[in-house]
């Protein structure tokens, strides 16, 4: 059975954490560097828009709800959100 445009989607961004989550310790938990590195390597666009090194590291803070300075999947989902509302409505306003 082939998978939905959504269910397709969904698998990758699961891939995409498992596959920088697993280079070193907690292989369900992104380090600060396996983080830094995820976003550098599938978000060029973006991060070419953080040029501040101290923004990048308020924003691995705030994603550290439970504050053991790494970044589960359940963090990680909740700045994908972010971000993909932030690009619809970025999206949204260009139609108008």
């Amino acid at each position: 059975m082939t998978m939905t445009d959504l269910e397709t989607s969904m698998a990758t961004i699961i891939a995409v954490f498992q596959k920088y989550s697993e280079r070193e310790g907690d292989k369900h938990k992104l380090k600060k560097s396996e983080l830094k590195d995820l976003l550098h390597d599938e978000l060029p666009d973006l991060m070419a828009h953080v040029k501040d090194q101290a923004a990048l590291d308020s924003l691995m803070e705030s994603l550290d709800s439970d504050g053991d300075a790494e970044c589960d999947f359940q963090e990680f989902m909740t700045f994908i959100s972010m971000v993909t509302v932030c690009c619809h409505e970025f999206f949204e306003h260009e139609d108008e």
